[in-house]
This record gives structure tokens, C-alpha cells and sequence, in this order.
């Protein structure tokens, strides 16, 4: 992983199925599928589709009740 940041990176678990993870550019893991795919393309799918919204993404804060601005 050294020189590529913030990157979603596709793994067969201990089931045999497809998960991503999403890493920092600090390297640090920030989120993953939290499930896993039988097919390949179904993970990258569920990668590039979090990738696509999660800019624009808007913020609800629970303990506030309110939306983040």
C-alpha cells in the first residue's frame, strides 16, 4: 500500500467472498463493505458507488439532533 492513499483496496475474506476497505491517506483503515459480495464486480460496485457519494455526502449529528454544517 506505501505511495497510494486514500485507497479502497478488494480482498477475498475467511468465506470466500469479496469486501473492500478504504484507507487514509495516513494509511489508517476508515471504513469498509461490512458485508461481502459473491462476485468480484459486485465489490468493486459497492466501492465505486461509497467513492461517488460519500463527497457529497450530508452529516447528521445523533447526540445534537441536528445536521452538521
Amino acid at each position: 500500500m506505501t505511495g497510494h492513499p486514500q485507497q479502497f483496496v478488494i480482498y477475498k475474506d475467511k468465506a470466500g467472498e469479496f469486501r473492500w476497505q478504504l484507507y487514509a491517506q495516513n494509511s489508517k483503515l476508515i471504513a469498509d463493505s461490512g458485508e461481502g459480495y459473491k462476485n468480484r464486480s459486485d465489490c468493486i460496485h459497492g466501492a465505486r458507488l461509497v467513492s461517488s457519494i460519500a463527497a457529497g455526502a450530508l452529516m447528521w449529528d445523533r447526540s445534537t439532533q441536528q445536521w452538521v454544517e
